[in-house]
């Protein structure tokens, strides 16, 4: 592509900038829309988890705390992983590899022998707060079940109890909006910047500008330029809005950086921008561009972020499939800085992978971009 003019590039904005204004749509899409989606999925969606991956710190060698073990290990809702220490699999629940832990005290077996409380503690992972109810359900039935299958052993005397004290982590509320909204800031701004520029360079070629601004000294990367910039002011100010909704008015809370979720935000937005830019240069009709973003846009976002239906649980060529969606990584950044706070671990690999996207699809976009007729 050709150089940048400063001037020329301010004054393309500007146009721009004009026709945000004079539609009406940009400003339902950026502003109304995102909050009736905001509502709709914090209030009227609920999911229950049916498969987890927790740990199991046992530190008790003896009879009865090896067969627990085994105990859980035979639950089919369960995929056992084994950590070497508490500190390890905290940081595994941390970097969300696992849903919850329990750890077998080392006098877990003396205690139960001689019908005393038997103690163990069980932590899950509350910023999921019906997959952390789904773990500590599960656990105290592992638990009776042993319980009965163990009693003979007992040698007669009455068979313990054991007291739970489920702590849930980053929700500790386990309240279910808290862990859907910031999922659903993911998919609304999915759709958001697709169809914010899928119709800008379409509507051009509609409307016969296109050939007025080829006639100009305009370069390609300034006409490129002047149709993100815009919507990029636009999509960062619905992101804004997207953030205040859901901590003043619907009570979830954020303990991130805001900094940090503007610079994944950004990232996010070019990469969705640069999409719907693309296909609005290749398809050059209003309509068409619009229906492909919307579902190209928002089917991968609901179906294939992690939003909906756990990555790890899905086929492996659907788990690679995605990692093309940049919505999989907004989506993990936004649910890690509301729930758990920053954590470089899971924001680093993910802004890394979304920064790849967004220089994807800007090139893409460019090449197409030409400045003569077909």
């Amino acid at each position: 592509m050709s150089g940048i003019s400063t001037r020329r590039l301010l004054a393309l904005c500007r146009k721009e900038s004009y026709q945000i204004v004079r539609d009406p749509s940009n400003i339902l899409i950026a502003f109304v829309l995102p909050v009736l989606l905001l509502f709709l999925y914090g209030f009227a969606i609920n999911l229950d988890a049916n498969l987890v991956k927790i740990g199991v710190l046992r530190l008790d060698d003896g009879p009865a705390a090896v067969s627990f073990e085994q105990q859980l290990q035979g639950t089919p809702a369960f995929e056992i992983h084994h950590g070497a220490s508490l500190r390890a699999l905290q940081d595994a629940m941390a970097r969300g590899e696992i849903r919850g832990l329990v750890v077998i005290r080392n006098d877990f077996s003396t205690r139960w022998l001689h019908g005393k409380d038997a103690a163990i503690q069980v932590l899950t992972d509350g910023s999921e707060p019906n997959t952390a109810n789904f773990v500590s359900s599960y656990v105290q039935a592992a638990w009776q079940n042993w319980q009965q299958a163990r009693a003979p052993l007992a040698d007669g005397t009455p068979t313990p109890g054991v007291e739970l004290r489920p702590r849930a982590w980053y929700n500790p509320a386990t309240i279910s909006r808290d862990y859907l909204v910031p999922g659903s800031i993911a998919v609304v701004m999915t759709v958001i910047g697709a169809l914010l520029t899928s119709l800008v360079v379409a509507r051009e070629w509609e409307r016969g500008t296109m050939e007025a601004l080829l006639a100009t000294p305009v370069t390609e990367a300034e006409l490129l330029l002047s149709k993100i910039l815009p919507y990029y002011l636009l999509g960062m100010v619905a992101m804004a809005l997207c953030t205040v909704v859901a901590v003043l008015l619907m009570g979830v809370p954020f303990r991130g950086s805001f900094l940090v979720l503007a610079g994944s935000s950004t990232l996010f937005l070019g990469a969705a921008l640069g999409f719907g830019l693309f296909l609005s240069t290749v398809l050059r009709n209003q309509f068409d561009a619009a229906q492909a973003a919307l579902t190209a846009g928002f089917l991968p976002a609901m179906m294939l972020s992690g939003f909906v239906f756990e990555i790890n649980s899905m086929p492996w060529p659907l788990r690679w499939l995605t990692r093309l969606f940049p919505a999989r990584y907004f989506t993990s950044s936004l649910q890690t800085l509301f729930m758990a706070g920053t954590v470089p671990a899971i924001l680093v690999p993910n802004a890394l992978f979304l920064a790849l996207l967004m220089a994807f699809w800007i090139t893409l976009t460019a090449r197409k971009t030409t400045r003569t007729l077909d």
